[in-house]
């Protein structure tokens, strides 16, 4: 099992920054993708950005430019930098891990943090 804790969310005026912070409850080494997902009120939940184990990155054609997403494996810690929020930034967003061990995939999810950026 593995716990996820989102922090960092808020409200940031259009323009801004925020940093938001996924820590968990065990060792991220062997996670194999870790991802933040988001999810607006009448929408479904998509993914934002996702890093592998080995580093690899990808990102929502939406947020490429302006989302980073990085990995700490030492304080088992995921983040998410956003900079030029845009108001459709707005939305709930997750924290997600993946593991594969074997044939079984485990998934876990966190609570959600709340992002508003105002125009």
């Amino acid at each position: 099992q593995v716990q996820l804790v989102e922090s960092g969310g808020g409200l940031v005026q259009a323009g801004g920054s925020l940093r938001l912070s996924c820590a968990a409850s065990r060792s991220i080494f062997s996670i194999n993708h870790m991802g933040w997902h988001r999810q607006a009120p009448g929408k479904q939940r998509d993914l934002v950005a996702g890093i592998t184990s080995g580093g690899s990155t990808n990102y929502a054609a939406s947020v490429k430019g302006r989302f980073t997403i990085s990995r700490d494996n030492a304080k088992n810690t995921v983040y998410l930098q956003m900079n030029n929020l845009k108001p459709e930034d707005t939305a709930v967003y997750y924290c997600n891990a993946v593991r594969f061990v074997g044939e079984s995939r485990y998934e876990y999810w966190g609570q959600g943090t709340q992002v508003t950026v105002s125009s």
